[in-house]
């Protein structure tokens, strides 16, 4: 009884926030401020923040780069993650030890850390203001933990399969693609602990694309955010909007990232 009393205080804890964001984008600015633990009722149903945000701002834009940063860095830190680890679990060669000290220092440090060091390098290389710039930030940045994490997955698979593969005369990338379906949690554990932060960064979209065609999402929201007046109807409402594709790959994929994070745990 008592865990499940505890765990239900998490969920209320965790997701509480996220409901009244929802429900307050559905109501009008008064009734936000008169009554922002109220569910919206037909006097205080308001879709005034919702028509702000596809007025005065270009948020399918915003969403698309989002979305196109996302699922590309995504994309690229699992096939270059999952092809390092799967050399780091299947071969032995000198240096090994140093280059896994190496991506374990990179979990550590916050990328952050370089922030001048990576804004003048995205200058030099002129890829200020564009997505590519933020896709391979963003790899860098989500690549130590992914190989850090599947190079134990690569290692629980069998190594028979490997070698009867070989023996079939398959070439190292045919034996790397058979393994890979056999990682399918760690996979999707990476996918989505990666796409979460990087679909909310405010960080490195302020500072590497504050242009208007390459800005994401939460660059976006800062739009209705002011000095002396915010609005705040528009605010939830774009935290409603850019909620939503996160929460649904949450839910489809939520098996497979359960799968993931307790793989090893128990026999």
């Amino acid at each position: 009884m008592v865990p499940h009393v505890i765990l239900l205080a998490y969920v209320v804890v965790a997701c509480g926030p996220i409901a009244l964001i929802v429900m307050n984008s559905l109501k009008s600015r008064e009734a936000i401020f008169e009554g922002p633990f109220v569910f919206p009722t037909p006097d205080t149903f308001d879709l005034a923040g919702f028509e702000t945000v596809f007025t005065r701002a270009r948020f399918e834009l915003y969403f698309l780069n989002s979305f196109i940063v996302t699922v590309g860095t995504v994309f690229l830190v699992l096939l270059l993650g999952s092809m390092a680890a799967f050399a780091l679990a299947e071969y032995r060669f000198a240096g090994i030890t140093l280059l896994s000290m190496y991506l374990a220092v990179g979990i550590m440090i916050p990328i952050r850390l370089g922030t001048v060091g990576i804004l003048d390098l995205m200058v030099r290389l002129g890829l200020v203001n564009s997505l590519a710039g933020l896709v391979l930030v963003y790899t860098a940045m989500g690549l130590p933990l992914a190989v850090f994490v599947l190079t134990a997955f690569f290692k629980q698979v069998p190594g028979d399969l490997k070698d009867a593969a070989r023996i079939d005369g398959a070439s190292e990338y045919r034996v790397y693609a058979l393994a890979v379906p056999l990682v399918r949690p760690g996979l999707a554990a990476i996918g989505v602990y990666t796409m979460l932060p990087i679909w909310n960064d405010l960080w490195f979209p302020l500072i590497l694309t504050p242009s208007e065609n390459v800005r994401t999402v939460t660059l976006g929201t800062q739009l209705f955010l002011g000095q002396f007046i915010t609005d705040w109807n528009a605010v939830l409402a774009v935290l409603t909007l850019a909620a939503l594709p996160m929460l649904a790959l949450f839910i489809i994929f939520s098996r497979q990232f359960v799968r993931g994070l307790t793989s090893g745990a128990v026999k």
